[in-house]
């Protein structure tokens, strides 16, 4: 199965941009993992302050408020 998340490119180009020289297949494949299971986590804080509010919309403000938590 094709993993049709955040490419495996854009995991290189942000270790590059914080200083990695090279970087393994599997430590671009885990860092994918974690930031797409934090990125599920902020949605979902923030759909619940959405909801929260009466709106169905989410707003910048709940993006920003779900990470803070």
């Amino acid at each position: 199965m094709v993993n049709r998340g955040i490419p495996l490119a854009s995991m290189e180009k942000i270790m590059k941009k914080a200083g990695a020289d090279r970087i393994s297949d599997g430590a671009k494949e885990e860092l994918r993992k974690v930031i797409e299971e934090n990125i599920k986590q902020i949605a979902t804080k923030a759909t619940k302050l959405a909801n929260h509010a009466g709106r169905k919309t989410i707003k910048v403000e709940d993006i920003k408020l779900a990470y803070k938590q």
